[in-house]
């Protein structure tokens, strides 16, 4: 029962019948670590690659990674566009927020009500630079605030004389040339100093470009808003190589190391394997694994040349491989 019942789920999955929304979906079972769809669309020449982004609720970095041949401000019209909406669900405890630094993109656990199906919704997000860096560990919503007032920190300002550019002033009152939008939800870490806000600089989201805070589109942060309740865990985590399940199929989905880490990553090939080496030693992937698994070397190497931001599958079976052969001679 239960094995036709993650097939079920599989097969909805790869056929789009799950989406409640482009960025809601069913909870997939602790055991099933894939979820989501690779869709495709198709640019018109009025439009850049940017606003496909937005419209389908992906991040900058996210839809160039996936699509390293379009341009990005003069698409050629009619181009095939990938949109890049299948996830690996980062390493962490399924409930609250959790933020993955490398892929900018946060994921929500709704406490789900009495009788319905547990959910996931995910969101692209705009990240602090290098020289801003938003903090890793784990805390809490401590606050939320709709058309907000901003304070800029003294740090911010000194930066932008430093830089020869004109102050902010001491208060943003609401409005539109608020940076923070027109949502706010403040984090306890750093004494409260780091928000989830909305933006006036849609662009920026799904690329390292705020002071250390955490950017969303602003109609995704407005839809959020009103679902997180003030408490929320919130799990901030670096994670550029992600390991998967889909029933006995591994998936890596792997994304650019964070800039202050390239030192850390310079073999990135030996670090994918370590990571799939203790991937594949923890408790949950022995339930899992295949009498007869192994990893598919060309389809790993091919993932690690592209680092696109999907879902790859790098395992096979004996048989499948049995067959394969078969098929070419």
């Amino acid at each position: 029962m239960r094995k036709s019942y993650l097939l079920l789920f599989a097969i909805l999955n790869l056929i789009a019948a799950f989406p409640i929304k482009a960025e809601t979906w069913v909870l997939p079972p602790s055991d099933i670590d894939v979820f989501g769809q690779i869709r495709t669309t198709h640019a018109s020449s009025a439009e850049t690659l940017l606003d496909i982004a937005r419209q389908y609720d992906i991040g900058q970095i996210e839809i160039l990674l996936a699509n390293p041949n379009v341009d990005r401000w003069l698409p050629q019209d009619g181009a095939e566009v990938i949109l890049p909406s299948r996830y690996i669900i980062p390493h962490g405890d399924r409930k609250g927020l959790l933020l993955n630094l490398p892929e900018m993109r946060i994921y929500y656990f709704p406490e789900p009500k009495k009788g319905e199906k547990p959910m996931i919704i995910t969101h692209p997000v705009g990240i602090g630079r290098m020289d801003w860096i938003t903090p890793l560990g784990t805390t809490k919503i401590v606050d939320k605030k709709k058309d907000p007032t901003w304070i800029p920190p003294k740090s911010l300002q000194m930066d932008r004389i430093a830089n020869g550019e004109q102050p902010y002033p001491s208060i943003v009152p609401p409005g539109p040339t608020n940076p923070l939008g027109r949502h706010a939800m403040r984090l306890g870490i750093s004494s409260g100093s780091y928000l989830i806000h909305g933006t006036i600089k849609p662009f920026g989201v799904g690329m390292r470009v705020s002071a250390g805070c955490v950017r969303m589109y602003p109609e995704d942060i407005e839809a959020l808003f009103d679902k997180v309740p003030v408490g929320t865990a919130v799990q901030i985590v670096n994670q550029p190589i992600k390991l998967g399940w889909l029933l006995d199929s591994l998936f890596i989905e792997l994304h650019p190391p964070l800039e202050e880490d390239e030192e850390k990553y310079t073999n990135y090939k030996h670090m994918v394997v370590t990571a799939i080496n203790d991937f594949l030693a923890l408790k949950s992937s022995k339930r899992t694994i295949p009498a007869d698994f192994e990893i598919d070397q060309e389809a790993l190497k091919q993932a690690i040349m592209e680092k696109s931001g999907m879902p790859v599958l790098i395992s096979r079976t004996t048989a499948q491989v049995q067959l394969h052969t078969q098929n070419n001679h």
